[in-house]
């Protein structure tokens, strides 16, 4: 059995992150957290504090929800978010040698100060990437 997927949105929002649930989940979820683990962990809470909220106020609530028949995706909806997210792992520093942009331009897309073109968001995720790839190479 296909299990539904709920899609977390998650943003960057002044100095916290801010998420929403997929509208295949009924009524409006919106949380924030101060870390991205911190958030990761609210979010399976939320849900099920507001699927028994549902369920007692006699709303209609989908039998897979009901069940727990889903599966969490976070979906990191724009650059100062995906920063902000690497941003304990990753130097700024490193993202720009892995990536080629000015540490400079990179402070100003996760202080949303700037917005980068699709191409840069592209040439960033790629940079992660292979910042991922060498660390996998540790022995």
């Amino acid at each position: 059995m296909k299990m539904e997927k709920i899609i977390v949105s998650v943003q960057w929002c002044d100095k916290n992150f801010g998420a929403s649930l997929s509208e295949n989940v009924p009524g409006a979820v919106v949380l924030t957290a101060g870390t991205y683990e911190e958030l990761q962990r609210e979010v399976p809470e939320t849900l099920r504090f507001h699927i028994e909220g549902m369920i007692e106020d006699g709303d209609d609530v989908p039998q897979w929800l009901r069940d727990g028949e889903y599966e969490i995706e976070y979906n990191l909806v724009d650059v100062p978010t995906l920063l902000h997210v690497y941003g304990p792992f990753v130097t700024l520093a490193a993202i720009s040698r892995a990536t080629g942009i000015n540490q400079r331009q990179l402070s100003h897309y996760a202080n949303g100060i700037k917005r980068p073109r699709a191409q840069q968001r592209q040439r960033i995720v790629d940079g992660l990437h292979k910042i991922g790839r060498e660390l996998l190479t540790v022995e």
